[in-house]
């Protein structure tokens, strides 16, 4: 998969086309709480498998550390280590800005992935658009 980090409006399109097509309908996400005012200022990153949009999310910065934000991978995809890839990139990206912090919060179904690559719990569970999730966090190393 190559992960582009977005900087045309036809991958910002990409990325939404995703987020849409896993949160929207899938998960049945109300579009109006997917797409929020934060949208405007994240970094945003699309992953593409032969130049088809396969996967999605997006990067804030907030109080020292890197929030990874609406991971998601289409279900077709899932299972071949596209969502393991783009959370490295972010990683990446977070420690290119200086920050030594990743934070999200998870679904609860997705808390184990998480763990694998080193992320803890630090909340207990709560809603989040009818979802049950958790907050979670990892020191990214040099």
């Amino acid at each position: 998969m190559d992960i582009i980090r977005v900087k045309s409006k036809q991958q910002e399109e990409d990325a939404y086309h995703v987020r849409r097509e896993v949160f929207v309908h899938e998960q049945q996400v109300p579009e109006e709480m997917e797409m929020d005012e934060h949208d405007q200022t994240a970094l945003h990153f699309v992953g593409y498998e032969d130049g088809k949009p396969v996967a999605a999310a997006r990067l804030r910065f907030s109080q020292g550390h890197g929030k990874l934000e609406r991971v998601c991978v289409l279900q077709d995809y899932r299972g071949r280590s596209f969502g393991q890839q783009m959370m490295k990139e972010m990683e990446s990206v977070i420690k290119e800005y200086s920050f030594n912090k990743a934070k999200l919060n998870a679904q609860t179904q997705a808390e184990s992935f998480y763990e694998t690559l080193g992320y803890v719990r630090i909340s207990d569970k709560f809603l989040d658009a009818g979802i049950p999730h958790v907050t979670m966090v990892k020191e990214l190393k040099e």
